[in-house]
């Protein structure tokens, strides 16, 4: 059911039931290259180690039987990633014996009381490993034991053909029960293999939710089947606008939508990774492709979906015909997405239409609003009305504040912070998502030197330095802060490989703004110490991701007689490396490498400019980093 331009180009690793791959690094590296940072890591000496001959001396103790699908999976990939054949035993929580010499991994429902954790919830957990045995222990048998699995194969490693794993005690617990991602797919889709792609990514990084955008003035992607016009009709454009001229269009028919089955085989795949999918259905604006399928549903214009990008005037009309047929669309999503939430959208709502209307003019009168925006709440408040009636809480944009917010509901707050600190205020939960930290469709770069986008700047360490919890909130109103998510708005992405491309690193940063406690929370270790592994990690895989800046320099110029560079690059591994040059020219693979401190003289007059970047070892390039330096 699924037809667009992208198609699966770019992609190169295919998705499977293991959620991460094995790590390779020397021994000089970072033994620590946990992402998100644990709340407590303490590194003890000695490793686990288990030679790779030696395979019997290993086995899988699961001390509940509800744990069997994670031991499973452990034991998957120790198979698939290090060669080992390792059985599952069973202890029955009585701590069964096994012969000397043989190594075990332990997963058990039983914290230890010695825990430091000040909060212990179901994604909590403790991980410890010592020379002879390894425990991963939690609370509950699901999530976290599956999130002390993760960071205990960040930490794996091969030496010499061995399994190798430093010794050390984590005892770890989210600081936000929300870690977001949003996919928007009515701009462009992506292929369901690549959707579950991206949630084995999430899952490694300890994201918990999934906020799906499906529908918006651009196309309809979800298959509602009361409604089949919704996609034969509304999930169709006739053209697509090219770049960001609104008069340029390809005249390429494009659309498509995801079948009932493959939502339900998405929704699946994500529980099993304990990853919540929070669907959105947009109202009352961003409805012309709803519109275009079913007039009736405004004020029976002629209605097209839209082939621009941008903000339309045509919503749906507030009547008992229209709250009818949501109600109808919402009972078949709830039916299709069993998590707790449902998005009704809410934001970008002109009113010029409602404002000319006789019959909103007088629904107005009749309902006692006071004007548009009393509307437009009393819209919101009906549907939330019907969403909390079938055991649903309703999330929405941070417009649905205006003219009265829904007294259940919960914000996401995306114009900056204001929004989420007032309805914080007024008591109601909040996801933060400000467009100036977490829009991960905006640049992380120079604009001439980064693929076409929407604009925006959000690097890595502004998206790292982020802090949902307003200071300027009481400690009771920072309770109402569920958590953060990273919007991905796909005007100017429409393929997988340019989506991957905008979100790695990114992502990496978002999952510790909302796992990571700020005490754990280093920029610097971040970005020189662990971050290098898991871009190495993707760069073996063939993952599309920015490579981000030679770290020691940046572009400037500087004035003096002597000068010293000590560079870095954050991605590790054997074949990458930092090239530069010090004639002007962008630096390439034939250029010099850097091995040691660049040390340069300069006498009064002199000038010398120094490029650099890096090269990776599958030819991803960095973008050049050019420091002028003028001798005095």
């Amino acid at each position: 059911s699924q037809t667009s331009h992208s198609g699966d180009a770019g992609r190169r690793w295919q998705p499977s039931s293991i959620h991460t791959i094995g790590f390779s690094r020397d021994k000089d590296q970072s033994l620590r290259p946990v992402i998100p940072a644990p709340a407590s890591m303490r590194q003890m000496p000695g490793f686990f180690t288990i030679g790779n001959k030696k395979i019997s001396q290993l086995v899988i103790v699961n001390e509940n039987q509800e744990n069997k699908k994670l031991a499973t999976l452990l034991q998957s990939y120790l198979n698939v990633h290090f060669g080992l054949d390792v059985p599952i035993a069973s202890s029955g929580g009585s701590g069964a014996a096994f012969s000397a010499g043989v190594k075990q991994i332990v997963l058990t429902r039983v914290m230890p009381r010695s825990t430091d954790l000040k909060a212990i919830n179901k994604e909590a957990y403790h991980l410890k490993i010592s020379p002879e045995k390894i425990t991963i222990s939690a609370e509950d048998s699901g999530p976290g034991l599956f999130y002390g699995l993760q960071s205990l194969f960040q930490l794996m490693n091969t030496t010499e053909g061995n399994l190798e794993i430093p010794c050390t005690e984590i005892e770890d617990v989210p600081r936000y029960p929300i870690r977001s991602l949003m996919l928007g797919v009515s701009y462009h889709l992506f292929p369901v293999s690549y959707i579950k792609e991206l949630i084995d990514l999430m899952a490694t990084y300890k994201l918990n939710t999934l906020h799906w955008h499906l529908t918006d003035d651009t196309g309809w992607r979800i298959e509602i089947k009361k409604y089949p016009l919704l996609t034969r009709v509304g999930a169709w454009r006739s053209a697509t606008q090219i770049g960001k001229d609104a008069q340029a269009l390809d005249d390429q028919p494009y659309g498509g939508y995801y079948s009932q089955e493959e939502i339900k085989d998405i929704v699946s795949y994500a529980r099993e990774r304990y990853i919540t999918i929070i669907p959105e259905i947009e109202m009352p604006g961003h409805s012309m492709a709803a519109l275009a399928a079913y007039p009736w549903l405004g004020f029976n214009q002629k209605y097209k979906v839209a082939t621009t990008w941008g903000i339309y005037n045509e919503i749906y009309a507030p009547k008992d015909s229209t709250f009818a047929f949501l109600e109808d669309v919402l009972t078949e999503v709830m039916a299709l997405f069993p998590g707790p939430y449902i998005h009704i959208g809410g934001d970008e709502v002109p009113k010029n239409t409602w404002a000319t209307s006789p019959f909103c003019q007088q629904l107005i009168k009749t309902e006692g609003l006071k004007d548009e925006a009393g509307l437009q709440s009393y819209f919101i408040r009906r549907i939330e009305k019907f969403i909390n009636a079938n055991g649903r809480k309703m999330i929405g944009w941070d417009e649905i504040l205006e003219g009265g917010l829904a007294p259940n509901a919960t914000v996401e707050s995306w114009r900056g912070t204001s929004g989420g600190i007032e309805a914080a205020k007024q008591g109601h939960d909040v996801v933060m998502a400000p467009t100036d930290y977490v829009y991960f469709d905006y640049l992380q770069g120079k604009e001439e030197e980064e693929p076409l986008g929407i604009g925006g700047f959000t690097p890595l360490s502004k998206v790292y330095g982020y802090d949902p919890t307003p200071k300027e909130l009481s400690a009771a109103q920072q309770r109402h802060i569920l958590g953060v998510e990273a919007c991905v708005w796909t005007e100017f992405i429409a393929t997988p490989a340019k989506f991957s491309y905008m979100i790695f690193p990114r992502m990496m940063a978002l999952a510790e703004i909302g796992w990571s406690p700020l005490k754990s929370k280093d920029y610097t270790d971040f970005l020189r110490r662990r971050l290098p592994v898991h871009l190495e990690r993707l760069d073996r895989a063939g993952m599309v991701y920015r490579v981000p800046e030679v770290i020691g320099i940046t572009d400037t110029t500087l004035t003096g007689s002597q000068f010293e560079f000590t560079l870095h690059s954050a991605v590790a591994g054997a074949g990458t490396h930092i090239y530069y040059t010090l004639d002007g020219f962008d630096p390439d693979l034939t250029c010099s490498i850097y091995e040691q401190p660049l040390k340069i003289r300069l006498s009064k007059g002199q000038e010398r400019v120094l490029k650099a970047r890096v090269i990776t070892a599958s030819g991803k390039k960095s973008v050049v980093t050019t420091t002028v330096l003028h001798g005095k």
